[in-house]
């Protein structure tokens, strides 16, 4: 077989270091290449400071991937996945079946780089989250890994807090991130730096890669700022690396990060993308391209590799890396197995706490305390009965913990139980999270907390989750179960106007995959909504709630609310008789149409009124079940929701009538603005008149 000459026995370690870093290099051009797609020059220009960082200071076991005090490595530069994936096949990373059991298998084999970019391949363009084992989070999307980062290293805090004692250390891993130009341009990353400072998160170290390029040249086209200085006023520790080539420095700066109590650490390193090449700063490399057949082969020449080898792996280097990972971690694996029997021995509760932590589980008896609210027509406000059902289920989930943008006051999700506390500087204990106004990188801290076993939520008005959509989608595509509360829900929010009241919004989340979206129509529901949101394990929620009273509805007249689990249900109906129309609805419409089902009925008009706070969930409902709250043969429809109409006609059908927004809204008392959008119980009944005297005339 072609391979570069082997290291004689004179030869020190480094010369065996180097080869390995060749070795990643090589790979990375080798996959690109074949796959004819992706971005060699990131992974060949870092492969010395990502090596460094592995094989010298990560506390990562190969054998046991999913310990939960392993050290993070988050790549948020996804653009650079084969560098990820070449170190997860020379670190000898074992795969996690789908039972979370070690396979014997390699996270990534050889053959799994081969089909870098391939279909159902392990190696995606960009590193996906639950599809490779050592793949920590889904990057990608610019800053989204950053800002990951700082939840983990919250995560990480919190959960020291609550599991270490003197003697003691469940949980004391660090995080580090590779980042590039592009997080640093993405305001996401500045968010989520500002509150790491601010929050003195010395457990988290970035490893910015200033290779000053971009897709479209050099980054002096759009990007001057001395990030160094950045972030230092955000009060990070700063470090610079002249030459990404020169391992000691980034050891010394490494430990440097280790040395440092009360900050995050940034470690600048000064790069030269696609470094290795004869040209140096190779263009294609730079531009997220395959360097082509005769570039690869010059630039193995440059390295003194086999020009003509492929996918070359020397055989020196198959142990290296996971031999250097596993001295380090397996003494650390096995104290923390003997601190785990200790600790059970101890406190056998919070043992048993922590198991279920790790598998996703919730304490017996944490809905013990669910409100029942009784009948009432004036009501609460959603927010209001899910601030109290909030408060209620987190008294016996320890784990749960969040907070809002800047807005607890005024979405009701404070917690208010004593020990709750704030989470800040000189108490990582609290749980309830103080995110600012900063509403993206909330979202991605939170998605960084699910990923290291703490149940998140969030909090902000409906209209600002436009901010969040990066992390509410990545969320989804994870698998993440993460409450994602919005208040403030449709025009009901009055005088704030148009600027402040939602109306895409709803079609916006119900059209992301996996996403559980809830909008209940009164305390009770809300209830239930919240249950429904804590007892997923791979699905997000968006909770959709009111900032105006609604009646509390009388659930002996009526279906009980724990029909919301099923998306869908006939609230009230005009059983035996088959009903003339259906009148569907969400949240605060509800009530408008139970309004409406009464005046139909006192005219004779056999009416259904049905609540629809789920779609996604009805969906998931058999076919049996779905015709029997809307039966297919009934097709006077009329649906009613103060969001847009997208999607509507899929129930309504394209006969039935849609009251919903068509414009924005305005500025103005609740009372004027329902009036003027037609949200009123006379438009209501006159629409259900006309579908009725419509299908009579069709007959």
């Amino acid at each position: 077989m072609n391979t570069p000459p082997s290291p004689d026995p004179a030869r020190n370690d480094e010369k065996l270091d180097l080869l390995c870093i060749d070795t990643l290099r090589t790979l990375a051009m080798d996959a690109v290449q074949k796959a004819n797609s992706g971005h060699p020059g990131t992974p060949m220009a870092l492969a010395p400071v990502a090596y460094t960082l592995w094989h010298d200071f990560l506390r990562y076991d190969p054998a046991h991937p999913d310990w939960p005090n392993r050290d993070r490595f988050v790549l948020s530069a996804g653009h650079a996945s084969m560098l990820l994936y070449g170190l997860l096949h020379l670190g000898g990373v074992i795969e996690i079946d789908a039972d979370g059991k070690p396979s014997g298998k390699p996270a990534v084999s050889l053959d799994d780089i081969k089909q870098f970019r391939q279909l159902d391949s392990k190696t995606p363009g960009h590193p996906e989250y639950r599809m490779t084992t050592g793949v920590e989070t889904t990057t990608g999307p610019l800053g989204q890994g950053c800002a990951n980062s700082v939840g983990m290293a919250i995560a990480q805090r919190h959960l020291a807090q609550r599991f270490n004692a003197p003697g003691r250390e469940v949980f004391d891993y660090n995080v580090y991130v590779i980042c590039g130009d592009g997080d640093m341009m993405e305001g996401v990353s500045g968010e989520a730096a500002s509150i790491a400072g601010h929050l003195g998160l010395s457990n988290l170290c970035w490893i910015y890669d200033n290779n000053t390029i971009s897709i479209e040249g050099h980054t002096d086209l759009a990007f001057s700022e001395n990030v160094a200085a950045r972030f230092a006023a955000y009060g990070w520790n700063t470090l610079h690396v002249t030459d990404a080539n020169d391992r000691m420095a980034v050891a010394a700066a490494l430990r440097q990060f280790q040395a440092t109590t009360d900050r995050p650490t940034l470690i600048v390193v000064d790069s030269v993308i696609g470094f290795g090449s004869p040209n140096k700063h190779n263009t294609a490399a730079a531009h997220g391209e395959a360097l082509g057949e005769e570039e690869v082969r010059l630039t193995k020449k440059a390295y003194g590799w086999p020009e003509d080898a492929q996918f070359l792996v020397p055989d020196e280097v198959r142990d290296r890396l996971r031999d250097a990972l596993a001295a380090r971690a397996q003494p650390a694996y096995a104290q923390w197995t003997r601190t785990m029997e200790q600790l059970k021995a101890q406190d056998a509760a919070m043992h048993e706490e922590l198991q279920r932590m790790r598998q996703g589980q919730l304490p017996d008896g944490w809905d013990s305390e669910a409100p029942v609210f009784p009948p009432d027509a004036k009501g609460l406000a959603t927010r209001d009965s899910g601030g109290k059902a909030l408060n209620a289920f987190a008294k016996h989930i320890p784990l749960l913990m969040g907070g809002a943008a800047d807005l607890a006051p005024s979405t009701k999700t404070k917690l208010t139980f004593d020990g709750a506390g704030s989470f800040e500087r000189d108490d990582y204990g609290g749980r309830n999270m103080h995110f600012g106004v900063r509403e993206h990188a909330m979202g991605a801290i939170a998605n960084g907390m699910a990923l290291s076993h703490v149940r998140p939520y969030t909090a902000t008005f409906l209209i600002f989750s436009d901010y969040m959509k990066p992390p509410i989608r990545l969320a989804a595509l994870m698998e993440l179960p993460v409450v994602f509360v919005f208040t403030h829900d449709s025009i009901g929010v009055g005088e704030d106007g148009p600027t402040h009241q939602p109306v895409e919004q709803m079609a916006q989340l119900r059209g992301i995959p996996g996403m559980r979206v809830l909008r209940p129509c009164d305390a009770n529901e809300t209830v239930e909504a919240w249950k429904v949101a804590l007892q997923q394990t791979k699905h997000p929620t968006a909770l959709v709630l009111t900032r105006q009273p609604l009646p509390t509805l009388d659930r002996s007249k009526y279906a009980p609310a724990t029909d919301l689990r099923r998306g869908a249900y006939v609230l009230a109906d005009c059983a035996p008789q088959q009903p003339q129309v259906i009148l569907m609805a969400t949240g605060s419409e509800v009530s408008l149409c139970l309004q409406a089902y009464d005046r139909l009925r006192a005219d004779g008009i056999a009416a259904r009124v049905v609540s629809m706070p789920s779609w996604d969930l009805f969906e998931e409902q058999d076919q049996a079940y779905r015709d029997s709250v809307l039966p297919p043969d009934v097709t006077a429809r009329v649906a009613v929701e103060q969001a847009g109409y997208m999607g509507w006609d899929r129930y309504a059908g394209t006969k039935g009538e849609v009251i919903a927004m068509r414009t924005f809204g305005a500025s103005a008392p609740i009372a004027k603005l329902q009036a003027k959008f037609g949200f009123t119980v006379d438009n209501v009944v006159r629409a259900a008149r006309e579908q009725v005297q419509e299908k009579r005339s069709t007959k």
